[in-house]
C-alpha cells in the first residue's frame, strides 16, 4: 500500500492511555542503564496518551506532509547511505549529519532496529500514525545536529526539552526533567542544569518543526543556512553548562567531547 493511501488510524491499533507508573518502573532502568534506547520507547509510549494521534492527524492534513507521503521515502536507508552525500560541501548539513554518525558509531537503522525490539512487527500497523511516529524517531539524529546538542548526557536531556516543545509527547518531557534531577543531583550543578534544559524548551518551541520539514532536500545546503531557515537558535546555556561539568574533579573531558564536535 503506497503510504498517501494509508488509513489515519488502522481499527487494529491500541492506543494506550496515561500510565505514569510504568513510565517510573521503566525510567529506573534506564537509570541503570543509559544505554538501554528501548526503555526509552517503552516511557513514551506509557505518557503519550492520545495528544499524539490529533497532532499526526493536523500535520497529515497539510500539503507538507502530502508532499512527503507522495514521494514515499524511507529516510533511515538514505541516511545512512554516507556515499550519496560524499560530494556535499564540508560545511553541509549531509557533510556534519555524517561526520556526527560515524564519529559516535550510530546508524539510522540501528535505532530503527531499537524500537522493534519495543514494538513488535505485530503492533506495527500500516497507517499514518506509524508513518508519523517513525518520522519522529528516524530525524532524532538529525535533530542532535541541527541543535548542537552532543550526545553527553547534558545533551540528550536539553535534546529531550527541545523535542517535547516541537511535539508535545509527555514521555520525552517526563525523561527530560527526570534526568536533569538525576544529573543535577550526581554533580551538585542544579541551577545550571535546569537552566540549559529550560533553554532546550525554548529553542525548541522558537523553531519550526524539524521533523515536519524536508529534511533531506535541505541535507546539500550549509548547515548555518539550514539552521536559520528552520529558526533553530544556539544553546548557549548548554554549553556554560558543559563548561562547569567539565572542571568537576575527576571528570575532567568526560562531557563535552561530542558537543564540542558538533
Amino acid at each position: 500500500m503506497d503510504l498517501i493511501d494509508r488509513p489515519l488510524i488502522d481499527p487494529r491499533r491500541r492506543i494506550s492511555g496515561f500510565r505514569p507508573f510504568k513510565a517510573l518502573r521503566h525510567f529506573g532502568k534506564l537509570v541503570q542503564d543509559k544505554e538501554d534506547t528501548e526503555q526509552v520507547f517503552h516511557i513514551i509510549d506509557a505518557l503519550k496518551g492520545r495528544r499524539s494521534v490529533r497532532q499526526m492527524a493536523r500535520f497529515v492534513a497539510t500539503p507538507q506532509a502530502r508532499m512527503l507521503l507522495e514521494r514515499g521515502e524511507a529516510l533511515p536507508p538514505l541516511l545512512d547511505d554516507h556515499a550519496r552525500w560524499a560530494d556535499c560541501a564540508p560545511g553541509s548539513l549531509a557533510r556534519r549529519y555524517v561526520e556526527f554518525m560515524q564519529r559516535e558509531g550510530l546508524t539510522a537503522a540501528g535505532l530503527v532496529e531499537e524500537s522493534h525490539k519495543f514494538k513488535p512487527k505485530a503492533e506495527r500497523f500500516e497507517d499514518l500514525y506509524e508513518w508519523y511516529i517513525e518520522r519522529l524517531r528516524d530525524t532524532h539524529d538529525l535533530f542532535h545536529v541541527l541543535t548542537g546538542y552532543g550526545r553527553d548526557p547534558l545533551g540528550e536531556l536539553c535534546l529531550l526539552g527541545f523535542s517535547y516543545e516541537q511535539n508535545h509527547a509527555p514521555g520525552v518531557l517526563f525523561i527530560a526533567w527526570m534526568g536533569a534531577r538525576q544529573l543535577a543531583r550526581e554533580t551538585g550543578l542544579k541551577a545550571p542544569v535546569f537552566a540549559a534544559l529550560a533553554e532546550g524548551r525554548r529553542l525548541g518551541s522558537e523553531a519550526d518543526k524539524l521533523a515536519h520539514a524536508d529534511l533531506l532536500s535541505l541535507l546539500p545546503e550549509n548547515i548555518d543556512a539550514v539552521r536559520a531557515r528552520l529558526k533553530i537558535g544556539k544553546p548557549e546555556a548548554y554549553r556554560q553548562c558543559l563548561a562547569l561539568l567539565e572542571a568537576l574533579p575527576g571528570r575532567e573531558g568526560e562531557w563535552g567531547v561530542q558537543a564540542k564536535a558538533a
